[in-house]
């Protein structure tokens, strides 16, 4: 333990010196990632979906705020469906258009979050956003989650009715127009998602904000254990689609991420807990104190050691001793002769 705890305090370091390098990778590899699912999942447009589209805008993102990240997500998925039908474009810039005015425009700085709620879908870790957004963040968290699995489920319908939905005449612009509209407002599966990763979001957020021992691990698994009950209990209400393997190997993966963000950010000795009690004229307090397990980092310091230097000092002490001796032999032979 004490040496994770080392590790932690030198990785802390590492980061404060280099965070402006750490930061720009991360977004650089953020870039890659989103702007390469995107391409992967609905490349319909070939020139938008080239591998030098999305390495160029993820290096463009690297150096700006990463609001432009969203937007050029979205502009970018806007260009692959127009590929597939008109329709599908002009619903799906509303549906942005609704997330920019009710949220993102109040708060540009956590726009990017929408960005990975379908991205871990993609990965098939979406049962992690809502435990480590609940650990991280604040209710408010949950909007971008909502929109994110909306997002991920209309790229999701696109992508395996995208032959379905190529329209030519207007009656079939029409009837596009409709089924994917429906898709969007009668999703039950989707629905199914958004209550329980806001369910969990919430739970994992009140439950970690308590003064209670071990919050964050109560609200860890508190939070994974409500994700299976409502997905299950959605499979059997609804009949929607889960996948039971996907579902439990997610969830074991919530509770390693979990456990691993509680390591990083709230490290604490409960064994150590003190509890004070005080008042003034108005109030009694009782205060609970938990300290923190802090464990500094050892300091390497190399000493360097000339060996020229070193073996020129130790002639010059020896010839200062023998001259030493012989002065100190030749004062006593000068008293004997006397």
């Amino acid at each position: 333990m004490d040496t994770l705890l080392v590790w932690k305090e030198q990785l802390q370091m590492f980061y404060g010196k280099y965070s402006s390098y750490i930061d720009k990778g991360l977004r650089l590899i953020l870039g890659l990632l989103v702007f390469g699912a995107i391409n992967l999942n609905i490349g319909f447009t070939k020139q938008a979906a080239s591998v030098f589209v999305t390495v160029g805008l993820s290096v463009i993102c690297t150096f700006l705020p990463l609001i432009v990240m969203t937007i050029l997500a979205a502009g970018l998925i806007l260009i692959h469906f127009y590929s597939v039908s008109l329709p599908v474009v002009l619903i799906t810039a509303v549906v942005f258009l609704i997330m920019y005015i009710f949220y993102f425009r109040f708060t540009p700085k956590k726009a990017w979050l929408i960005l990975l709620t379908p991205l871990a879908f993609v990965l098939k870790i979406p049962y992690v956003i809502p435990v480590a957004f609940g650990l991280v963040g604040t209710p408010v968290f949950a909007v971008p989650v909502a929109c994110g699995t909306i997002v991920y489920y209309m790229l999701h319908y696109v992508k395996g009715a995208s032959a379905a939905l190529k329209s030519s005449g207007t009656d079939s612009m029409i009837k596009s127009l409709s089924a994917y509209t429906k898709q969007i407002v009668q999703n039950k599966e989707m629905f199914v998602a958004i209550l329980a990763f806001t369910v969990c979001l919430l739970l994992v957020y009140n439950l970690r904000m308590r003064a209670a021992d071990q919050a964050w691990k109560i609200a860890i698994g508190a939070g994974v254990i409500s994700e299976l009950v409502l997905f299950i209990a959605g499979d059997l209400a609804f009949g929607v689609h889960t996948d039971y393997l996907t579902l439990i190997l997610g969830s074991a993966v919530s509770v390693v991420i979990g456990m691993a963000l509680e390591f990083m950010i709230f490290s604490v000795d409960y064994s150590r807990t003190q509890r004070m009690q005080f008042e003034d004229d108005e109030y009694y307090y009782y205060v609970k104190a938990v300290p923190k397990i802090v464990v500094s980092a050892p300091e390497k310091t190399v000493k360097k050691i000339n060996e020229r230097q070193e073996w020129s000092q130790k002639e010059t002490e020896e010839e200062l001793l023998k001259q030493s001796l012989n002065k100190e032999l030749g004062m006593e032979n000068n008293s004997t002769k006397k």
